[in-house]
């Protein structure tokens, strides 16, 4: 019967039948409501009409102060406050005024109350601002972005009613314009922005939300700096929308201002149960970077509440990725350095009635709706003594959690704080016996290194309530908590646990293997991380989960190494070329540029003999149409030795197969020029080269629909191919794990950190241009 009188009360508001019962399935929202419309009705004495029943509505599922109810409901049913405008005024006001008393004279004046907007202003508003841009609005018509008249309007008028507005506007254009013709109302064709020049080399060029191309030009420092961001500025907490406050707040406020200086403070807090991956390239990057960005600090918190799962490995893994990545911490900190501090807040809570020892089972709490904990009521100081015997071991793993008292944001009901684990801790041994979750240890955390800004992915927005909820029952410093999109790749795995399935199947050698999306393996690859930042500014700081194909972050890749990776000559399928007239009794020494484009960046030095090896690809016998390099009666230049090579002869062995090529040389200066250069090596070294594809053949292969046989079911059989051995020139003798070089006319290579002295490897990093059939 409630129900039906909420119902018809809604309804009475304006709302609709389906909105009205939406409404009742929130019940936070719903008491509000009702609460705001019963107040309203009284104090009206009549019905409600629409128009007050939409500001109390917007009124109900936006408040954050229930305090602050009756005081915004006696403004909108007196029609103090009569517009939208007024009402986001007012919310921001008592959000930004936690503390009582409001003053009401400085109230009214911030929400423009009692201010009046004739028609003739807004008349002559909307008038000015046609005027302001009349010879556009003649020349594009209705394809004219109208939303700029309004704004502008709007801006002259800030208590103005939208709607008339809006009507007004129509109206004017319609009297300049006349009616609309065909031609305005074709679409208007989509124009690619000039882009300004850039000086930042991370600039970014092209950004790709979820496979649509929009235009950024934004470095990543651009994006993270100052008002770039709607954060809230250090200290000012409570001016962020759903940030709940206390009668606490303000002080604890002032006191973390003491302490930070105002300074901006966050935080990358992975955990250290496996290799950090391309979507936490994106988290790196933002964490440290707005940090950076806006001269504050960032801590690399190790979230090590899980023993189980942690290795030594897996902490400095983390550490050299963050610091491949360019950014150091302001310090390295650790949750289990806070265990005791942790410990005794959750005694604190069960003294407040917060928290009890629960003994349901793991699998009674799996599931949308887990029966209630029957020792939810349990009294305070049976937790206490439960918990602390918890903590002396004295329940198996299992037996018994410390359970907080809240209803998370998407249903979850009492989530656990605490929990048994008997394994051994990585840092302190056995001396607990009993972790903290991450529900109840991460908001703690931050607090407790008094973290401004706690940037976490979009996933974490349903845990952001029991954030709040958790460090004000304790009555502790609370951080405000901002979420993001995270960073996916198509045609990629990052999931720890189906990388070691890929490991124990052998389809990958290790966390490193150049063909994952780990950190380490893009290093071995040889990714720069200059690209890798890059690419993370060319997503840019997106709220949207988004999906990016890989050849991005090549081109990421391609646009540093072009600038970086010294050129060198690689031979991948030999074949001998004998010079039967070479020029002199003994081998040339050949001077290369490094970077052809700008020789000022030196030069290296390579032998150039009697005797040299080309690709077994630019030559043919019997060449099709459109053919440019080595045939009978088409000869070839020889890259930077000046010389052009004409064929003579063509040796081959028992089976038919061609072994090698006599030919004689000319100056390139002296005759016709050829129709191509070929890049060649003498007197080289013997070297493996790996070639490596994508590791998978879909774009979505943990999708059951697009891989029905499952992810393993998907591996790319040609994800990698062993050239050995290779051909080299000696310019690469004295190269070192991770150096790099463009391989002329073959692509982009990273020595191996398998290479031993005289026995390089080579990983191709990316070939020079991107496959076309890369989509």
């Amino acid at each position: 019967m409630a129900a039906l009188d909420s119902l018809s009360l809604f309804t009475g508001l304006g709302l609709s039948e389906h909105k009205a019962r939406e409404t009742l399935k929130n019940t936070a929202l719903s008491a509000q409501l009702r609460e705001a419309a019963t107040q309203a009705q009284q104090t009206l004495g009549c019905t409600i009409d629409k128009a007050t029943g939409t500001l109390l509505y917007g009124l109900a599922s936006r408040l954050r102060d229930p305090r602050r109810l009756s005081f915004l409901v006696s403004y909108i049913a007196n029609r103090k406050i009569h517009t939208e405008t007024q009402l986001s005024a007012a919310l921001e006001y008592v959000r930004s005024h936690p503390l009582d008393p409001i003053n009401t004279m400085v109230f009214e004046q911030e929400c423009g109350v009692g201010v009046v907007v004739t028609p003739e202003q807004i008349e002559e508003a909307v008038e000015a601002a046609i005027n302001r841009h009349r010879p556009q609005l003649l020349v594009e018509r209705y394809h004219f972005n109208m939303g700029l008249l309004m704004g502008e309007a709007r801006a002259a008028l800030k208590w103005a009613d939208g709607k008339m507005i809006k009507h007004e506007v129509d109206m004017q254009v319609l009297h300049l314009l006349g009616p609309k013709t065909e031609t305005d109302l074709e679409k208007k064709p989509k124009v690619a922005k000039a882009r300004p020049e850039e000086t930042d080399r991370r600039a970014a060029k092209d950004v790709v939300e979820n496979g649509e191309a929009v235009v950024q030009t934004l470095s990543l420092m651009e994006q993270l700096r100052g008002e770039a961001l709607k954060f809230h500025k250090p200290g000012e907490n409570y001016k962020t929308p759903g940030y709940v406050t206390t009668p606490h707040t303000m002080d604890l406020l002032k006191q973390h201002l003491e302490i930070t200086g105002g300074q901006v403070r966050t935080r990358f807090p992975p955990e250290p149960n496996g290799i950090l991956h391309i979507g936490h390239a994106k988290a790196i990057n933002f964490n440290f970077g707005y940090a950076k960005a806006n001269n504050g600090i960032c801590f690399l918190r190790f979230d090590d509440t899980n023993p189980e799962k942690e290795e030594a490995k897996f902490f400095t893994a983390i550490c050299d990725m963050v610091a491949w990545l360019g950014y150091i911490p302001y310090k390295v900190t650790y949750a289990s350095n806070y265990f005791d501090q942790l410990y005794a807040w959750a005694e604190e809570l069960i003294r407040r009635g917060q928290a009890y020892v629960c003994h349901q089972r793991g699998e009674e709490l799996k599931g949308h709706n887990p029966l209630p904990s029957p020792w939810r009521d349990r009294p305070t100081e049976e937790s206490l003594l439960l918990f602390e015997a918890m903590r002396k071991g004295k329940f198996a793993e299992g037996e018994a959690t410390l359970r907080m008292k809240l209803v998370m944001e998407d249903g979850k009901m009492d989530p656990v704080a605490y929990r048994v684990k008997y394994t051994p801790h990585h840092r302190t041994g056995d001396t607990w016996c009993i972790y903290p979750t991450y529900d109840y240890t991460h908001c703690l955390c931050d607090s407790i290194e008094h973290i401004t800004h706690s940037l976490c992915t979009k996933e974490f927005q349903a845990r952001r309530s029991s954030y709040f909820w958790l460090c004000n029952a304790l009555d502790v410093y609370c951080p405000v908590q901002w979420e993001y999109g995270r960073l996916n790749l198509h045609y990629a795995v990052v999931s720890k646990r189906k990388i070691l399935q890929l490991v124990a199947a052998g389809a990958v050698r290790d966390w490193d293997d150049p063909r994952l999306f780990t950190l380490t393996a893009l290093r071995r690859r040889g990714f720069p991380p200059e690209a890798i930042n890059n690419f993370c500014a060319r997503v840019g700081v997106t709220v949207a989960q988004t999906t990016m194909e890989p050849h991005l972050l090549e081109a990421c890749v391609r646009d540093v190494l072009n600038d970086t990776a010294p050129r060198a000559m690689a031979v991948l399928e030999p074949l001998q070329v004998v010079i039967t007239n070479f020029p002199a009794a003994k081998s040339l020494d050949i001077q290369v540029p490094n970077f052809p484009a700008d020789e000022t960046k030196g030069f290296h030095q390579i032998p150039f003999g009697p005797i040299v090896f080309i690709e077994r690809t630019d030559f043919k016998e019997e060449p099709e149409p459109g053919y440019k390099r080595l045939a009978w009666g088409q000869p070839v230049g020889l890259r930077h030795t000046g010389y052009i090579i004409e064929l003579q002869r063509v040796v081959k062995g028992p089976s038919g197969c061609v072994e090698s090529l006599e030919v004689t040389c000319r100056r390139a200066d002296a005759g016709e020029k050829p129709k191509a250069f070929i890049h060649w090596v003498s007197q080289p070294l013997m070297c493996e080269i790996r070639l490596y594809e994508r590791l998978f053949q879909h774009k979505n292969p943990e999708d059951p629909a697009e891989v029905p046989g499952g992810f393993l079911s998907d591996l790319n059989p040609a994800s990698l191919q062993v050239v050995e051995p290779a051909l080299v020139d000696c310019s690469v003798a004295l190269a070192k794990p991770f150096d790099k070089f463009q391989f002329e006319r073959l692509g982009y290579f990273s020595v191996d950190p398998d290479s031993r002295q005289g026995q390089l490897v080579f990983n191709r990093t990316v070939t020079l241009k991107e496959d076309p059939g890369k989509v």
